[in-house]
């Protein structure tokens, strides 16, 4: 299939499955069977690909507009109208096409005038958004950042990344990580997304944690970190050495330091595309140590029946477990 030879009406059945496709893949009950087919839908042409980003850029701007957005201006067909949301489809076109009420949008504050969408699949990422802060991403770290007139917005799709925000306290830097956000006016802070779970250490400057949109913020101050998990009320906040191995993702490395399996897991998780379970919480509390690079956790889940007392299993998902091996009780 060339893009000459297409008709318009089979542009617009490629239209439609990467809608359908969008859509399918930002739903909770989307399977493995259904992502292998999206991945051979996605590589069968290079239009495929084209389409389905330009609809992960609408399903973006749609995440960001509020919920009592106006009406936006009549504007010309979209396909698939039906299938993404209105607003969603109405933003794109104003953006691309109606400069005029693009422009109304950004005076209102529910369109933004700048978008930017990176990841860093293959391995650690430097990039500077487009107010001119620095982010370092670590591997597997998605994140979207539109500018808007009355903030700077960050929605930290998963992973983890490490901001050194350009200052300007009249617009301010909010970063939107699980069911909580982190508003800054010009600090330096690490964000890292895990599951439900999100963790917010800050290294310079001040931040406002809030676990949810509605509840009021609290504040941190430098060498202070901030957690919070879905249903959480009140971010919990402790102190933590801004010198200790949590960063050390920033020079490739995955410091473990003498911690319970149940601790250590998620930090060896985020680098894997399936997860390694525990198979009771007796295994949970032996511990491990170590420095390790993050582009070989996968070579240390399959050592580990090597250097601790566990074997491996899977699980009906197709996750490895680790189980302790059960000690001897010496005779007499």
């Amino acid at each position: 299939m060339s893009e000459q030879s297409l008709s318009e009406a089979e542009y617009d059945a490629i239209t439609d499955a990467a809608a359908h496709w969008c859509m399918r893949l930002h739903a909770g009950d989307c399977t493995t069977t259904e992502r292998q087919a999206f991945e051979q839908w996605h590589d069968a042409h290079p239009l495929h690909a084209f389409e389905y980003a330009a609809m992960l850029e609408i399903w973006d701007v749609a995440d960001h507009l509020p919920r009592n957005t106006p009406p936006l201006p009549a504007v010309v067909p979209f396909k698939p109208r039906s299938r993404l949301r209105t607003y969603a489809v109405a933003a794109a076109v104003c953006l691309a096409a109606l400069p005029l009420a693009a422009f109304t949008g950004w005076e209102a504050g529910w369109l933004p005038n700048a978008y930017q969408r990176v990841d860093a699949t293959n391995g650690l990422r430097q990039v500077t958004l487009g107010d001119g802060s620095q982010v370092e991403m670590n591997l597997g770290t998605e994140l979207v950042y539109s500018n808007y007139k009355d903030e700077r917005r960050v929605t930290l799709k998963k992973g983890e990344a490490f901001f050194k925000v350009s200052h300007n306290r009249e617009h301010p830097f909010v970063v939107y990580a699980g069911a909580g956000k982190v508003r800054v006016t010009g600090t330096q802070f690490n964000v890292w997304e895990y599951e439900d779970r999100v963790r917010v250490r800050l290294l310079e400057g001040s931040v406002q944690i809030s676990s949810d949109r509605q509840s009021a913020s609290v504040p941190l101050s430098p060498g202070m970190q901030a957690s919070y998990r879905l249903g959480d009320a009140t971010p919990q906040v402790q102190a933590f050495n801004p010198d200790d191995s949590a960063l050390a993702w920033r020079s490739g490395k995955l410091v473990l330091d003498n911690l319970a399996l149940a601790d250590a897991l998620p930090l060896i998780n985020r680098y894997l595309d399936k997860p390694v379970m525990l198979a009771d919480t007796s295994t949970g509390t032996i511990r491990i140590g170590g420095i390790y690079n993050i582009n070989e956790v996968k070579d240390l889940v399959s050592s580990l029946p090597k250097v601790l007392p566990v074997y491996l299993t899977q699980n009906q998902d197709g996750n490895p477990v680790l189980n302790s091996i059960p000690r001897k009780v010496p005779k007499g």
